[in-house]
């Protein structure tokens, strides 16, 4: 049976329908049709990861402080690693390149920090990530300046296919997957959540899943909750060149938030602007003009190699491409039913989606199966009311 569908109608039932055809959806449906249920995906465009997912630096670490979003890295990372096998498909291939997570400063003062993240990685069970100072961080990564004071790493960490990725959760999915299919609606009645409206038809269902991702404001106002999301645009362009060092980590400059890692034919280069506005959630984001030069510029601070590379580029050789991080109040993601709706459950709230999605997608459909208790699930929505949500001391969210 053909699973990826641009249907002429909607109508039926499923046991679950989840809105959103992204990394953190596809994750959902898989899980979900794994367990035994019968899975509608809705998206509205006419390809999956087509929208935030597509845009992204396709990264993934374990380098985090949040002891949730640790365990949910250290089991995703676990997964990509094994994703054939786990998925049932022999010799499916993610292009995943372990070439390490390198944050790096110039700025002495920060050095206890980075030192702190080390030991609190420790306590959460990332074991492998390191603290490098002075001449030691300068030897182990020569392209960094000399002004390059401290810096962490850890080298499991890496990127991947996200094309891949979601594909693959959809080969191994019995899930169906509607395309150019909008949701309108998220009717309910006195038992809960009862169908879901679209320009296509009806589905009737008891449970939907919210992973509308930059959207995920928009649907959960159709069934009454406003939920605490914030989209923020986020830009990054491809350059071509052969001058970047191959095998290089993912590097990101803590002072100015540049980043940059290779790519096939070049690399990416991007940077989290902490004075980008919160906006309405875009159907197609696109980058400022004046984006490409910025961003380099920031990167050669602590990468001087750019400087020479910046001085032969033209027009053609950049490629760029913007897409929206989603933030909460403490940064973290929501996962899980919300009160007050019953069959109503969010996965939604990321800036690290793709590289959290095999345990993201888990943890939702475990909690709708019963599998797992709400209450036992540090990233439930009702954690604001409650008062037992904590910002982490991480410095490092959005790359």
């Amino acid at each position: 049976m053909q699973k990826l569908i641009v249907p002429q109608t909607v109508e039926g039932t499923a046991d679950a329908v989840v809105i959103g055809g992204g990394v953190v959806g596809a994750a959902t449906a898989y899980w979900l049709s794994r367990a035994g249920l019968d899975v509608v995906v809705l998206e509205a465009r006419d390809g999956l990861g087509t929208l935030t997912s597509g845009a992204s630096a396709e990264c993934f670490r374990a380098q985090f402080t949040e002891p949730a979003m640790a365990d949910l890295a250290l089991e995703s990372i676990d997964f990509f690693q094994h994703f054939a096998q786990r998925m049932g498909l022999p010799g499916y291939d993610l292009h995943i390149h372990q070439q390490g997570y390198l944050f790096v400063t110039d700025d002495e003062s920060m050095l206890p920090d980075l030192e702190a993240a080390v030991k609190e990685h420790r306590r959460l069970g990332v074991t492998d990530s390191e603290f490098l100072a002075g001449e030691e961080l300068r030897a182990r990564f020569p392209f960094l300046a000399p002004s390059a004071v401290g810096a962490n790493f850890r080298g499991n960490d890496g990127w991947l296919s996200v094309h891949e990725l979601i594909q693959g959760y959809a080969k191994a999915s019995a899930a169906r997957f509607y395309l150019k299919t909008r949701v309108l609606d998220v009717e309910t009645d006195d038992r809960g959540v009862k169908a879901v409206k679209t320009d296509r038809g009806t589905l009737a269902t008891r449970t939907v899943v919210n992973a509308a991702g930059p959207f995920a404001g928009v649907v959960g106002r159709m069934v009454g909750v406003d939920l605490p999301l914030e989209p923020v645009r986020r830009q990054k362009v491809f350059v071509t060149t052969d001058a970047v060092p191959k095998d290089a980590p993912f590097t990101v400059n803590l002072v100015n938030g540049s980043y940059w890692r290779p790519e096939t034919g070049g690399a990416l280069v991007g940077w989290v602007d902490p004075d980008e506005p919160v906006t309405e959630p875009m159907e197609n984001p696109l980058g400022d003009w004046d984006f490409p030069a910025m961003a380099l510029d920031k990167a050669s601070r602590l990468s001087p190699f750019w400087t020479e590379i910046i001085g032969g580029l033209k027009k053609t050789d950049l490629s760029l491409s913007a897409g929206q991080y989603v933030y909460t109040p403490d940064e973290q993601p929501l996962i899980g039913p919300v009160d007050g709706v019953p069959g109503f459950h969010v996965n939604c709230g990321y800036w690290m989606a793709i590289m959290v999605s095999p345990a993201v997608g888990r943890l939702c459909a475990d909690l709708i199966t019963g599998a797992r208790e709400n209450k036992d699930n540090p990233l439930r929505l009702s954690r604001y009311e409650e008062g037992v949500a904590v910002k982490g001391s991480s410095f490092l969210s959005g790359h």
